[in-house]
């Protein structure tokens, strides 16, 4: 189904793109991710709308069957942020916690008080931080929207499977082309 609109106050949230998942490999490769979250962080600061860029800085402390990382020591630079992306000081910058950028942060407030209603989301890795934000997302009633050619995953099949199953009963999903399309077209009265 095809991606219908975006609110008059919609914001871009950018997940994890920074020095220490730029490691992992990814399918498509991260360059391509990164060119077109950054396509998208140009069109919305473009139209004064927010972009939020999260990285994240630890994993909730719950045992898991694979071990708690959370004690680990991140090695230095781990959670800057990659600099193709082209930070801007009205760049929002969150640090999460968690694999949702809503649970651990104040991402939600601080969306609220800009009078956001909606998200884009772009990023890594699509089955983790991606779903999990755009989940959190929608359970605290914003539109989701996510960019399908501006998210990867280390699994192809998480990363399918998302996008088949996940996505489209928490919202919207579209290209970056898509999305800037609809976002040109809006009026600026916002």
């Amino acid at each position: 189904m095809p991606l219908t609109a975006l609110d008059p106050v919609t914001a871009l949230v950018v997940i994890d793109l920074q020095q220490g998942t730029a490691v992992h490999p990814s399918i498509p490769p991260l360059s391509e991710i990164v060119d077109r979250s950054r396509e998208l962080m140009d069109a919305f600061r473009a139209k004064g709308l927010p972009v939020v860029l999260v990285n994240v800085a630890g994993r909730a402390h719950g045992r898991t069957e694979q071990g708690s990382r959370s004690s680990q020591t991140l090695p230095e630079g781990w959670t800057e942020l990659l600099p193709e992306l082209g930070q801007q000081p009205s760049d929002i910058l969150v640090t999460k916690r968690s694999w949702g950028a809503f649970a651990t942060t104040d991402l939600e407030a601080l969306l609220k008080v800009k009078g956001v209603t909606q998200i884009v989301v772009a990023g890594v890795a699509t089955s983790v931080g991606v779903e999990a934000t755009a989940r959190q997302a929608y359970e605290q009633g914003f539109h989701v929207t996510v960019a399908l050619d501006a998210i990867a995953d280390v699994s192809k099949e998480a990363h399918e499977y998302s996008i088949r199953n996940i996505f489209p009963r928490l919202g919207e999903t579209g290209s970056t082309q898509e999305i800037i399309s609809l976002l040109m077209k809006r009026s600026d009265k916002a």
